[in-house]
């Protein structure tokens, strides 16, 4: 998941993360195991040492070979007291003491929506891994109750640690909100969604709830998204070629970490309304941004947005497009949930997740090594 300029969001997890776990514990050595030539950036300090296990994992059939074959020699050639899986995945057949890190079980009730090939591996080895895991760590209490019904797991085993937003999301300047939206909305407000476009995140229902929102207003305001049409689905290409409205539909791609920051503070609000999420990192970095939310009931959505956001139905249209238009008109509530929102972000720091992850990790070494069936 450490791929230069391609940190998705378990990409980001990870780095920011062990950044700081490696720096603030110099008495450890690290072991980061790559399945390709890797980029210095990441071996964050003397104590990090960066080892190319053979066989890119291109496949799930390749990334099967290389955690059952390829990465237990490693293991036990480096001697290596704990692996921690940032991602999910384990070598089943070593005994290493594992932490395995399972962000949330999206393919388990998504299994349509991933990529060929992936949904039936992760629903086949996930369940084995959570069961023979030493300990495990999720991002949400939601996610830790998820896991726990759904692999038969102990909730004592499992850890929540969070996870953080980008210190860089701040709020910014009158003067940038005025440049960003010359830039990209030709000087109007407009809402915002980020996010690689996989069928969880609701585009299709996004760009409906905007659609009625204009039709219902007759604003200026313009809908902007940022990420990668990734399972861009026929529904919602279909949706967004007969809107009267596409014209003020503007999709950006993907883009760097300051364009982001600049987009995200000078969006009027985040549209959030995902169908699913393990914890939602936009949500945070908008409220980081002072830029008002709106996002899901569902899943931990609410969990991370607290009273600090409006929650809506994402399935219900018209309570998607009733929540835009309250958020232009009640400016009592815009200015409440910037300060609200500015304060909530205050909870979730890569920091803290470091922190958590490092009392994982100790409970993990405390615990005594047992073999799964």
């Amino acid at each position: 998941m450490l791929i230069s300029n391609k940190l998705d969001g378990i990409g980001t997890f990870t780095h920011e993360s062990f950044k700081l776990l490696t720096q603030q514990h110099p008495e450890v050595t690290f072991y980061f195991f790559f399945d390709r030539d890797f980029d210095q950036q990441f071996i964050y300090g003397k104590n990090v040492k960066g080892i190319v296990v053979p066989l890119p994992t291109r496949h799930p059939y390749l990334l099967w070979i290389w955690l059952n074959m390829m990465l237990p020699f490693y293991l036990k050639k480096y001697e290596i007291d704990l692996f921690v899986s940032p991602d999910g995945f384990l070598p089943t057949n070593c005994k290493t003491k594992t932490l395995d890190i399972i962000h949330d079980l999206n393919f388990f009730h998504f299994p349509q929506k991933i990529r060929w090939g992936w949904g039936e591996f992760y629903n086949k080895h996930f369940p084995k891994y959570a069961q023979q895991a030493t300990r495990i760590a999720t991002v949400s209490e939601f996610s830790k109750t998820d896991i726990a019904q759904q692999y038969q797991i102990a909730k004592s085993k499992i850890d929540v640690v969070y996870n953080g937003a980008n210190e860089g999301f701040q709020p910014i300047t009158e003067t940038e909100i005025t440049s960003t939206r010359n830039k990209y909305s030709n000087g109007h407000p407009y809402f915002f969604f980020v996010g690689s476009m996989y069928e969880r995140k609701n585009i299709k229902r996004l760009l409906q709830a905007f659609e009625l929102f204009k039709t219902e207003t007759n604003s200026d305001f313009k809908l902007l998204i940022a990420g990668r049409k990734i399972w861009w689905s026929n529904e919602t290409e279909e949706t967004y070629n007969n809107s009267k409205f596409k014209e003020e539909m503007i999709f950006t791609g993907r883009v760097d970490n300051v364009s982001l920051h600049k987009l995200m503070g000078a969006a009027f609000a985040l549209v959030y309304v995902s169908l699913f999420e393990g914890f939602g990192i936009p949500i945070v970095e908008a409220m980081q941004c002072s830029v008002p939310v709106i996002t899901s009931n569902l899943t931990s959505m609410p969990e991370v947005a607290g009273d600090a956001a409006l929650c809506v139905n994402p399935n219900r249209t018209e309570e998607i497009c009733h929540a835009m238009k309250t958020i232009v008109d009640d400016k009592n509530l815009y200015q409440s949930l910037k300060e609200k929102g500015l304060e909530r972000s205050k909870l979730f720091t890569w920091q803290r997740t470091a922190d958590l992850i490092w009392q994982s990790i100790e409970k993990t070494i405390a615990t005594k090594y047992t073999r799964s069936s």
